[in-house]
């Protein structure tokens, strides 16, 4: 696997990370235990868990591999989350600093560790002043209980707004967002990306493969059936079948990623997962397997380098629609600038 900085952070990660969202759920212990070893041996060293990943089931699960796997977990980078509910008191959620300090220390004590490499906030909270989020995570970095942090879910006005602030107040910065993208996913291109860039962060996109889209196992107007996400649940959350199935440009997007993954001699879900590697300012892509053959299968994906002209398709076939402004071709005339200027 490649290796990259975290964000704009000295620390090096593979460009493909271990998202552990099953782990506890789809993925029993001695499943996810097999997952993180293969991993391991396959040259991975960014593990990405929250709190909420099966209320608290996943990280106490990488805690005991961790425990049983002194060698490989050593090298690992972890990475981990808090923001979301894990109780029913008015405090158990949000980005207050009472509230963060209580979910990181559990996070702490169910990791069985005395330090997380990447913390993150999950997402925005609207009730808590951003400075005070963020002096909370400058007091954990020179605590040492964190290295750094980052942001999950941010669109691009609160991501600058929050690099500002720590900028102005002199406290350690942000690494990483967190954000959705595939290439059935791409809106964060119009401001979100943009900021990223703007300040040295790097990306560690989520759903890279759009709920299994993008592997090549669905057919068009043939409703999933069977052990696969929406095959258990056709109308999983953002991922649902019967939206994304009414809409040409999903189909599009497979028919050109299956084109070619079959010249290439290749899986849908290699072309796909390279795509998103390939991207500005992408850092590592995050991999959600439940079973030890869907984590093979996407890592992979590392071999595999996409030409220039195979980018230019999947990036014409997969072009997000955004309004004539401020995103569209006049926003974008507006905003540029040529050197030898004129009218």
């Amino acid at each position: 696997m490649e290796n990259r900085t975290l964000g704009n952070s000295g620390t090096s990660v593979s460009h493909l990370a271990l998202g552990t969202m099953t782990f506890g759920a789809e993925s029993d212990e001695a499943t996810s235990h097999a997952i993180l070893s293969d991993y391991a041996a396959a040259g991975g060293n960014l593990i990405d868990t929250a709190d909420v990943y099966t209320a608290g089931a996943s990280e106490e699960i990488i805690g005991r591999w961790i425990a049983k796997n002194p060698a490989e977990s050593g090298r690992m980078v972890l990475a981990s989350k808090g923001r979301f509910p894990m109780g029913d008191d008015a405090n158990d959620l949000g980005l207050s600093r009472r509230h963060l300090r209580r979910a990181l220390d559990a996070s702490l004590t169910r990791l069985g560790v005395e330090h997380i490499d990447l913390y993150q906030v999950h997402s925005w909270d609207p009730l808590t002043p951003l400075e005070e989020t963020l002096g909370f995570l400058d007091q954990a970095v020179a605590q040492g209980k964190i290295s750094y942090y980052g942001f999950s879910n941010y669109t691009g006005w609160q991501l600058t707004k929050a690099v500002m602030i720590a900028r102005q107040r002199g406290y350690s910065l942000p690494v990483t967002l967190q954000p959705q993208y595939s290439l059935l996913v791409r809106e964060i291109e119009a401001e979100i990306v943009p900021a990223v860039l703007d300040a040295g962060m790097g990306m560690l996109p989520w759903s890279p493969l759009g709920g299994g889209w993008l592997t090549g196992k669905y057919s068009r107007d043939t409703e999933p059936r069977g052990q696969t996400r929406l095959g258990e649940n056709p109308q999983c959350g953002m991922e649902a079948w019967e939206k994304r199935n009414a809409q040409d440009r999903t189909w599009r997007i497979i028919d050109t990623v299956t084109g070619i993954a079959g010249e290439r001699g290749v899986n849908a879900s290699h072309v796909a997962l390279a795509w998103v590697a390939a991207k500005a300012g992408v850092t590592s892509v995050i991999l959600g397997a439940r079973t030890q053959e869907q984590l093979a299968d996407n890592l992979a994906s590392a071999d595999l380098e996409l030409t220039a002209t195979e980018l230019s398709r999947l990036d014409d076939v997969s072009a997000p629609t955004f309004s004539d402004y401020p995103y569209g071709g006049p926003g974008i005339e507006q905003r540029s600038r040529g050197i030898a200027g004129g009218r």
